[in-house]
């Protein structure tokens, strides 16, 4: 992993360099695709400012920390980064096995995991009125809703129309055995 190390206001040394190089090696877990690292390090009077960018697969994360030290804001830095980059995958994580009605999610990095089940948290009780489908799309768009359920005149059964991603419609209908 590529790590960049600029100085700005500070007398450059080995000691930080290869310090910063060496903690940014840690982020590597956290990503699998090539990670490029810039840490910038600047002294103030008495402010030394530890500034992280990691640019890695289509993200741009950046970390800011200020301390009476550059180790320590080095490390507070890249536990910021570190906390971003945990979250991203525990989110990927989340929405790729997030399929079912029982959902079993693992905490966030360095907590204890633990099960949450799915449950209903609202119930609304809807007037299911027969209408064409052209009449359904037309009523959902005059509701603003993403879906809208109603009797089929043509089937006489439940059908949902919905909106689709694409900005087109969809149908839902029963299928009698």
């Amino acid at each position: 992993m590529p790590v960049t190390v600029t100085f700005r206001r500070v007398r450059p040394t080995d000691a930080l360099r290869r310090y910063a190089e060496t903690k940014s090696q840690r982020l590597q877990k956290f990503v699998h695709a090539p990670v490029d690292a810039h840490v910038i390090l600047s002294v103030d009077k008495h402010r030394h400012i530890a500034e992280l960018v990691v640019n890695a697969d289509r993200l741009n994360l950046t970390a800011t920390e200020e301390t009476a030290d550059l180790y320590s804001a080095i490390d507070l830095a890249l536990d910021k980064i570190e906390r971003q980059l945990a979250r991203r995958t525990t989110k990927r994580k989340d929405r790729k096995f997030n399929s079912g009605a029982t959902v079993e999610r693992a905490a966030t990095v360095g907590r204890a995991t633990r099960d949450r089940r799915a449950r209903v948290i609202a119930t609304e009780r809807v007037a299911v009125k027969p209408m064409s489908v052209d009449e359904g799309v037309l009523q959902m768009n005059l509701l603003k809703k993403d879906f809208l359920l109603f009797k089929n005149e043509a089937t006489n059964a439940l059908s949902v129309v919905y909106r689709r991603r694409d900005g087109n419609y969809g149908l839902i209908e029963p299928e009698v055995p």
